[in-house]
């Protein structure tokens, strides 16, 4: 096995959010098919909440990317979180109108009832616990007079959990949580992930002994095991450059994991 089939292998592992790399896991593709049906319903807004690294930004991205196609929608990665701007912003991407001096709320309604879609224009806000109490109160507004529906993504901590009591549970919304992955999801998720960019032979060397290993240290969030085995493939890589007889090639050393466990800050050493 070639230093450059771990090289390829960490490569997988990259915190990047790209639809291509989604996985399909049972439970995530159940939550996901029901949040494809909560868009088709007569909601005004639908909150996708969970830990940080559960995957909420994955799924929004691929929401986009599946329905981009058959109606208006928007994605914003990053909070605008002046108002002016997000109104701008919303007015440019939905009904294509670039204004010049300050929008603001009264303005944007106003301008709203001018224009109709056969399906309603959808707006997904990523990291939407950065809004202002008062920008949130806005959106909530807008998704009121029903001429844009919005997704909204949330982490679920004990704030962001106020938060949504205070702004939804007076709304027509829907809400779904994601979870951290179970010992035998995390092992699919792995091999999956692998063996989608050709690393058939790497991913055969997980096994339920070293998949347990690294949810141990995680906790089966995705995000700290990309993290994990990041670093996992960069010693991989290195003993494979430098002392290759202390290579077991048909499966991942727990040793390993717990060095890359400490080189990331998992494990204190």
């Amino acid at each position: 096995m070639k230093s450059s089939f771990y090289l390829s292998s960490k490569e997988v592992f990259l915190d990047v959010v790209d639809a291509k790399e989604y996985v399909q896991l049972d439970r995530v593709s159940t939550l996901y098919q029901s949040l494809k049906d909560s868009v088709k319903k007569p909601l005004k807004m639908i909150l996708l909440y969970g830990k940080p690294g559960t995957g909420k930004s994955m799924m929004l991205n691929k929401l986009y990317e599946d329905i981009k196609e058959q109606q208006k929608v928007v994605m914003y990665h990053t909070p605008l979180v002046d108002e002016t701007e997000f109104l701008k912003s919303l007015a440019r991407d939905i009904y294509g109108i670039r204004p010049f001096e300050e929008l603001n709320f009264t303005q944007f309604n106003e301008l709203s009832e001018h224009y109709e879609f056969e399906k309603t224009p959808l707006v997904l806000l990523d990291e939407a616990q950065l809004y202002s109490a008062t920008l949130m109160e806005k959106i909530r507004l807008i998704s009121d007079a029903r001429k844009i529906k919005f997704v909204i993504t949330l982490h679920k901590t004990e704030k962001e959990d106020v938060i949504a009591k205070e702004h939804f549970q007076t709304r027509i919304w829907e809400s779904l949580e994601l979870h951290n992955a179970t010992v035998s999801e995390l092992k699919i998720y792995i091999q999956k992930k692998l063996m989608k960019n050709n690393c058939f032979d790497v991913a055969n060397m997980f096994d339920n002994k070293n998949v347990k290993c690294i949810h141990n240290i995680t906790s089966g969030n995705y995000r700290d095991t990309n993290k994990l085995l990041d670093a996992l493939f960069s010693l991989y890589d290195w003993y494979e450059e430098n002392q290759p007889t202390k290579i077991n090639y048909s499966n991942i050393s727990t040793k390993i994991i717990e060095m890359a466990a400490i080189r990331t800050g998992f494990i204190n050493a």
